[in-house]
């Protein structure tokens, strides 16, 4: 009878430890920034006493690091929402367009696990399904690391690209969608009730590299909620059964998340619009040809590198949408 109690000990301690070591970061990061500002200083005195203009570019480099980490810190205290800490579990879906569009969600992957990569943060395929020519049809990942969903969420929406297909012998401008779904691993028990006569539970077998257990059983499991139309989809785990449990979560998760955006539709009157992001209503534009340019249409913030974007250089877009949410309004309602 002990056995709970000791466990729900464990997993305390661990919670704890991993509040203290992101207190720790933060300390660490506030004595990283106190440095650097008194080394500009430093070097703003030696070129002024010494009248050195090549210190100049030095100087520029040292206050240019300054700033990246001061925006980071700042971007840090906007992710106060009630699981902004947690791991995050994004869904990637190839719209209509063929392989152009399963080309399309690739791609889309790539950068989110560069941009992941970069962070330090782990990245786990729950599930997959490769298109038919080439690509990804569908994916599921989880991204582990801290705030990861409080970055990710950005990304939740209908992503547009625009460029010349390889896949068309004319050379023609293309246009294709792929929708991103993100929501946070919530580990703590939901107070979300799920009906057995709301939901079917298909087992299929796995599919893709991975252990003795792929494509050789149906462990691989696939929950329909009829009520709502989800639909979750795990692969990855070694057995059945917790392929199942995972995909509850998921299931669980997102049916915590559709409550909350009922109630925010509820209160719309008191603080403004709540816009709901269906498909054909992108996000964010990605334009490779004619000219190139990324641009977010909820925030307006935008840059021509469209090649550093995709190799998950996508933190200007999550600090935008940061910001514009604790704004409380769009900053540009302009869509193209």
């Amino acid at each position: 009878m002990e056995a709970p109690d000791f466990w729900d000990r464990v997993e305390s301690s661990q919670q704890k430890m991993k509040e203290l070591k992101s207190l720790k970061d933060d300390v660490e990061t506030y004595a990283k920034l106190k440095g650097q500002f008194e080394d500009i200083e430093t070097l703003i005195e030696m070129a002024n006493e010494e009248e050195d203009a090549s210190l100049v570019e030095e100087v520029e480099t040292e206050f240019a690091e300054f700033e990246q980490t001061l925006e980071e810190i700042r971007m840090k205290t906007l992710l106060s929402g009630e699981y902004d800490r947690d791991n995050a579990i994004v869904s990637l879906h190839a719209g209509a367009g063929g392989t152009e569009s399963c080309d399309w969600a690739a791609m889309l992957y790539r950068m989110f696990t560069r941009w992941a990569s970069d962070k330090g943060f782990g990245v786990e395929v729950l599930d997959s399904l490769d298109g038919e020519e080439a690509g990804i049809k569908s994916i599921t990942f989880q991204v582990n690391g801290e705030n990861a969903y409080g970055y990710l969420k950005s990304e939740k929406g209908v992503h547009r690209l625009v460029r010349i297909s390889p896949f068309n012998a004319a050379g023609k401008r293309q246009t294709s969608f792929v929708s991103c779904d993100v929501m946070p691993d919530i580990e703590e028990d939901l107070d979300i009730e799920v009906k057995e006569d709301d939901i079917r539970i298909d087992t299929y077998r796995s599919s893709g590299a991975g252990g003795q257990h792929i494509n050789k059983t149906s462990s691989a499991i696939r929950i329909t909620h009829f009520p709502s139309g989800i639909v979750v989809q795990c692969q990855n785990e070694r057995s059945q059964h917790m392929n199942k449990e995972k995909a509850m979560q998921m299931l669980k998760a997102k049916l915590f998340l559709l409550k909350q955006q009922e109630n925010a539709r509820i209160a719309a009157g008191i603080r403004g619009e709540v816009t709901e992001i269906g498909w054909g209503n992108q996000i964010r534009s990605y334009v490779m040809q004619p000219y190139t340019m990324v641009k977010d249409h909820r925030t307006g913030v935008e840059t021509g590198n469209v090649d550093s974007v995709m190799d998950g250089k996508i933190d200007l877009f999550m600090n935008g949408y940061l910001k514009w949410l604790s704004l409380g309004a769009p900053m540009n309602k302009e869509d193209e």
